[in-house]
């Protein structure tokens, strides 16, 4: 599946991209805000890219200007989601390399992602969040028509082995009737 915008094309990852997500993951004002933590090398982002990236509606964010990976967003439904929601339900992650914030490239990457969701997948809702402090991450959701849910305190993050607040935030399908 590959799904295109004005200047992106979201893609599946392949093991060429290895090299790009690296460039752009190992930045540490990047992965730890988003909850993640900065790849260490080329191999650790292959990696990935095999056992993270690999999964149903993942997909590189390639900017058509530069044809390279410069992040990635992915909608985890149902039971992939890190919350208790429905099959019928998606949690939509994403990031972006750090050259290219301010641009308007994720809430672009979004939006289609949303389309997608909603129209070719039928989704009912899609959920999203962001961590204390990630006030790009707040702003993209903002952008994108997000409404505040709830914020979950205190819990403990895996990935990064730290405790952190969690704001959670939603949209629900226009052509969905609850």
């Amino acid at each position: 599946m590959i799904l295109e915008t004005e200047r992106l094309i979201l893609r599946p990852w392949t093991d060429e991209d290895a090299a790009d997500l690296y460039e752009f993951a190992k930045d540490p004002d990047v992965g730890p805000i988003a909850g993640w933590n900065p790849h260490k090398s080329v191999e650790e982002s292959l990696e990935i890219i095999h056992t993270v990236f690999n999964e149903p509606n993942t997909f590189a964010v390639v900017l058509k200007s530069e044809m390279r990976a410069v992040g990635s967003i992915g909608l985890m439904l149902g039971k992939q989601s890190s919350w208790d929601i429905p099959e019928d339900e998606a949690e939509i992650g994403y990031w972006i390399g750090k050259p290219f914030w301010g641009r308007g490239l994720i809430p672009e990457a979004v939006r289609e992602m949303l389309r997608y969701g909603f129209n070719k997948l039928k989704l009912k809702r899609i959920w999203c969040g962001y961590f204390d402090g990630n006030e790009k991450s707040k702003r993209v959701q903002e952008k994108c028509g997000f409404k505040y849910d709830h914020t979950n305190e205190n819990i403990h993050w895996e990935l990064t082995d730290d405790i952190r607040t969690e704001h959670v935030t939603v949209m629900v399908n226009p052509n969905w009737d609850e």
